[in-house]
């Protein structure tokens, strides 16, 4: 059990609160890059160096080079513990351009022939979101650790179960890319939350706003009108990713978009909703509230806030009564030439910690219970706006 703090004290604040950046702090680039891709300054520790766990090259496999270019952007092709094995994507341009920014020679024309290489240990799936279940499961019935980025699965309760269960039988590590997870604050909370710094999470806040006033391109328009809160896991990581618990049950709320590409006519999921905002109870008996909105413009990026029976936080700053200041809240140094990259400073973390669980035989942070227990909620969420923010319960997943 954790043994509670004494006394008051006060973490300086930083200024390096992640996701904040605002749409006209880019106005005089050449191109905008895509939200989140910023690159972000990191809370990295600088007094010390990043020791290897293992001299031992983990062969990966990258999938999917898309308009994120995903499989490219968490640094695999610069860590040192890494081999690039193969690369694929179905278009053969961006397969080849991937294969090129990567440093690699094979490639492939899918996932469905890249997993049959026997060379190939783990593969990272940045495919589109609808297809991350199925080829997660793809993935580990061939044998191999996997990585995708998010969400874990897409408006699918049964997908949830399914990839739960290969996860399990598997034996083999699936982590989920959360950014959140590695932001300077969030990353913060989480050391004084398991120093007991908080004690139990009376209040949570998670907000993901990404304005999109016209629609992303995407593999057969999978992000044209979807469900706001089927992609919930950067706001709900602000609960999960710090107390590492759960949601129990969710009301939800909705509001119509005046935005086109919004209205239930223009989208294939018949979705009107381009703000949805969440109340939900979590495993420890408090509350959440969690947000996802694509259609109020100003500030954009994902945020959150955690209040507790000790303390409390926002941003890089603690208060209450529990004595943190012996705590170090720096991220640990990444491996020479690993980027902390964007998203707050989260992608080389999210690469460093996928390759050093498979390393040392150890399940990833950002588990499966923990990628499902990030998804799901939302999926039950957007059930209840539809219902006018009927109460529902939220399924459970553990070891």
């Amino acid at each position: 059990m954790r043994q509670p703090l004494s006394r008051r004290t006060f973490i300086k604040d930083t200024a390096l609160g992640a996701g904040l950046l605002t749409l006209a702090t880019q106005a005089n680039a050449a191109e905008k890059p895509i939200q989140g891709f910023e690159d972000t300054a990191s809370n990295t520790a600088s007094d010390r160096a990043w020791t290897p766990v293992s001299d031992r090259k983990v062969r990966v496999g990258l999938v999917g080079y898309g308009l994120c270019k995903f499989s490219a952007a968490f640094g695999f092709q610069d860590h040192p513990n890494v081999e690039v094995v193969a690369v694929s994507d179905l278009f053969p341009d961006r397969c080849a351009e991937l294969a090129r920014v990567t440093r690699c020679e094979k490639t492939y024309p899918s996932l469905e022939e890249l997993v049959k290489d026997p060379a190939i240990e783990a593969v990272f799936v940045a495919t589109d979101a609808p297809s991350h279940c199925r080829h997660c499961i793809d993935v580990l019935e061939h044998g191999k650790h996997v990585a995708v980025a998010v969400p874990a699965v897409f408006g699918s309760l049964e997908d949830a179960d399914r990839l739960f269960g290969a996860v399990k039988s598997s034996g083999l590590n699936y982590m989920m890319f959360e950014t959140s997870a590695y932001h300077n604050d969030c990353y913060a909370m989480r050391q004084i939350y398991n120093a007991g710094g908080f004690g139990k999470l009376v209040y949570s806040e998670g907000e993901y706003y990404h304005y999109k006033d016209k629609p992303l391109d995407s593999y057969k328009g999978w992000r044209i009108g979807c469900p706001p809160l089927w992609y919930p896991t950067h706001s709900t990581a602000y609960y999960v990713c710090v107390a590492g618990g759960s949601f129990t049950e969710v009301s939800c709320l909705g509001m119509p978009s005046k935005i086109l590409h919004l209205q239930p006519e223009n989208n294939s999921y018949k979705n009107h909703f381009g703000t949805e905002v969440a109340l939900l109870r979590t495993s420890e008996g408090g509350m959440s509230r969690m947000t996802m909105s694509k259609d109020t413009p100003g500030h954009g990026g994902e945020m959150g806030r955690v209040r507790g029976e000790q303390g409390s936080m926002l941003g890089m700053q603690y208060e209450g009564v529990a004595d943190v200041s012996a705590l170090d809240l720096a991220k640990p140094p990444l491996p020479p030439g690993v980027a902390a990259g964007g998203h707050g400073g989260s992608h080389g973390y999210l690469c460093e910690e996928f390759v050093t669980s498979i390393l040392e035989e150890r399940k990833p942070l950002i588990d499966v219970v923990w990628s499902i227990n990030m998804t799901v909620p939302g999926i039950v969420a957007h059930a209840s706006a539809l219902k006018d923010g009927e109460l529902m319960k939220v399924p459970q997943y553990a070891w």
